[in-house]
């Protein structure tokens, strides 16, 4: 005997930006609908996460990413049958077909692999899955229900989103029982703690990815229920009129960004356009063309609000610029305007206040973002020193709060928006940037932080931002541990806080089979930490490349011993060493391996650089024994030569020479070139 719960859909269906969709008339139309649940099949702990609740018949419990709000499991086990059928609601199942598709392929990884219908037909028993839109049974915006019973597979989606977010569920769990025949049966409720979550990636600075590099991103960050990608752009998009500044970059052209919006939007990603468009114009303004306009030509690097011709060009930039996105935001930037007021603005600035004057050219760049029906993020760090002014900030506007290190004070700055009624997002970041391999424990406590200050407080979104500093040397893989924590977090901080973030990285990220890359990426991360001097914004050893002629006697070098570095490398040693065990299932895995392999290489060489300098007479280079700085600079040529190898394996030309000219100039100091 089955119990039958009746339930009435709503009359309008909310997508994933909160607004009516376009398919709402489809479901005014379905009026009730059944659900069918066995009797008998009672799950464990509604509230519980797959880590606190074990299946009664020992069955394994599912590693997820990221965790859901709610997982219960029954102790029971569904057996996947052939030929059975997969429901697509009859209300829209064009518009669930790629969904559909997806649980198909899931499931077939499992069992025999099922025919999608829209159709129920006589033989109820051969439907073994269904998939509906049903804003009842799953009430909050992008949320699911997905039920795997003796019944069947059955998914109850608020939404066009939340459908999607329970494929991608399902394909976590059948990842894991590949070939098994079966699955533990369970249930999940579930629905994200930001309705926009999202990753910068910085291509800027100097790393621009190649189209096939992006696409296997949006896959990545879509499987891991990110839904916005935001591209940080200064001088690499291909502006028609502007060849110069963009000639050596490999610029992503309008063409391209047509494609990735439309390979995101059919996975539930915005792409949000970002060209900073105040502060960071450095690479504009090296051309006599530009120079003008900065706020100082001798040391040029924001756009002056002084000069006649600013707005100008920054209307032009968004009237090309802005056509080529569907999303209905845009990051202007605006951050980090450190020399405003010390070159044309400075009398403008005693008269009105620099901050005014930041203000005033801030909301004339908003007018040029409305002009194109969008909305403008702004990064909010120059007007929380002006927090007089934020009730000022144009209606609609949103601020994007940002900060890097484990301490940053989210929880204060979000209320001084949060009193005003301004819109903001929640920024950190993946720590990744001047660091090499990341930093691991800075990275996962800010990400946390963020994500528990800002839906405390009202925040609209959470943005995980990975930027390039001083030619980007991290390599993607390195990237990883802090995407993953970021997008588990911002769905459900509570139920993924303390998530055995290795583990899902290794099910999940790298496929590993032998449980090795989450780990070892893990704890390369912290490599940072080990030689006791700990920075702000990077690690000691990328400070030692970056910086190889600052005194070893005062700074970051007072802080270090060679005992410390020495125990530094035998650390990355360590760490390494089980790298030739993994078995990871990704075509990119040697490529991964290699990556890895070379930043351990680079770590290395910062320790034994920084171990000769304190042995050489007032730690000068050039006073390390000629021996000593030849096998330096083998090893170094060797890395740089793997850097160039690698980095076009993912990304495009331009911009290699700017990376790998850090490093080269090591090189010289070494008496090698």
């Amino acid at each position: 005997m089955k119990r039958v719960l009746a339930v009435s859909i709503t009359l309008t269906l909310f997508g994933i930006r909160g607004g009516p969709d376009a398919m709402s008339m489809c479901f005014a139309n379905c009026g009730v609908y059944n659900w069918i649940v066995p009797a008998g099949s009672c799950f464990l702990s509604g509230s519980a996460s797959s880590g606190d609740t074990a299946a009664r018949t020992g069955d394994k419990r599912y590693v997820f990413l990221p965790e859901p709000q709610r997982v219960a499991y029954s102790g029971d086990a569904l057996k996947l049958k052939a030929e059975r059928f997969i429901l697509l609601d009859p209300c829209c199942p064009e518009r669930l077909l790629g969904v559909g598709r997806s649980v198909r392929e899931s499931l077939g990884r499992v069992g025999p692999k099922w025919q999608l219908t829209a159709a129920r037909g006589r033989q109820e028993e051969r439907i073994g899955a269904e998939i509906r839109i049903n804003p009842s049974a799953a009430p909050r915006a992008q949320g699911y229900r997905l039920t795997i019973g003796a019944g069947g597979v059955r998914v109850a989606a608020h939404d066009l989103a939340g459908a999607f977010y329970a494929a991608q569920t399902l394909e976590q769990i059948c990842r894991q029982r590949a070939g098994a025949g079966e699955l533990a049966c369970v249930r999940i409720d579930d629905w994200p703690d930001f309705a926009n979550r999202g990753v910068l990636l910085d291509i800027s600075r100097d790393k621009v990815p190649t189209m096939q590099t992006l696409y296997g991103l949006v896959d990545l960050l879509s499987h891991c229920k990110i839904n916005q990608l935001q591209l940080y752009m200064e001088h690499t998009f291909a502006y028609r009129n502007h060849r110069v500044v963009w000639d050596k970059a490999s610029p992503m052209t309008g063409e391209q960004i047509m494609d990735l919006d439309a390979y995101c939007r059919g996975r539930f990603v915005e792409l949000v356009p970002n060209q900073n468009s105040f502060a960071h114009m450095e690479r504009w303004f090296k051309h006599k063309q530009y120079v003008h306009l900065a706020e100082r030509e001798d040391r040029p690097f924001s756009i002056s609000p002084a000069v006649p011709g600013s707005i100008e060009l920054i209307g032009e930039l968004y009237d090309e610029l802005l056509p080529h996105f569907s999303s209905g935001h845009f990051n202007v930037g605006c951050d980090e305007t450190f020399d405003l007021g010390l070159g044309k603005s400075k009398q403008m600035c005693e008269r009105l206040g620099k901050g005014r004057v930041y203000l005033d050219f801030l909301k004339k760049i908003n007018e040029r973002v409305k002009k194109h029906g969008k909305v403008m993020q702004f990064w909010g760090d120059i007007i929380l020193r002006h927090p007089e002014l934020i009730e000022e900030l144009p209606d609609g506007i949103i601020a994007m709060v940002w900060g890097y290190e484990a301490a940053h004070p989210f929880a204060g700055q979000c209320p001084k928006f949060a009193a005003s009624k301004v819109p903001f997002y929640v920024c950190p970041g993946p720590s990744t940037w001047n660091s090499i391999a990341g930093r691991t424990d800075n990275a996962l406590a800010n990400l946390r932080s963020a994500a528990e200050s800002g839906p405390a407080h009202g925040a609209v979104g959470y943005l995980n931002t990975n930027w390039g500093d001083n030619g980007h040397w991290q390599p993607l893989p390195a990237c990883y541990p802090g995407f993953a924590y970021g997008a588990a977090v911002s769905w459900a901080a509570e139920r993924n806080g303390d998530i055995d973030l290795p583990r899902a990285l290794d099910v999940h990220v790298f496929e590993d089979r032998a449980g090795v890359m989450g780990r070892l990426a893990y704890d390369l991360g912290n490599a940072y930490k080990k030689p006791g001097a700990l920075l702000g914004n990077q690690s000691v050893l990328f400070y030692i490349l970056l910086n190889p002629e600052c005194a070893v006697d005062r700074g970051p070098y007072a802080r270090l011993s060679v005992e410390s570095l020495e125990g530094t490398r035998r650390y990355i040693d360590e760490v390494m060493q089980p790298l030739s065990q993994s078995r990871m299932g990704r075509a990119d895995e040697r490529q991964i391996a290699d990556e890895m392999s070379n930043a351990a290489a680079l770590l290395r060489h910062a320790c034994s650089l920084a171990i000769a300098r304190l042995g050489a007479a007032d730690g000068r280079i050039a006073n390390i024994p000629r021996a000593v700085r030849e096998e330096l600079a083998a090893d170094l040529r060797k890395i740089i030569g793997e850097h160039r190898r690698l980095w076009l394996l993912r990304n495009r030309q331009g911009g290699l020479d700017d990376s790998a000219a850090r490093m080269e100039r090591l090189l010289r100091l070494y008496g090698a070139q």
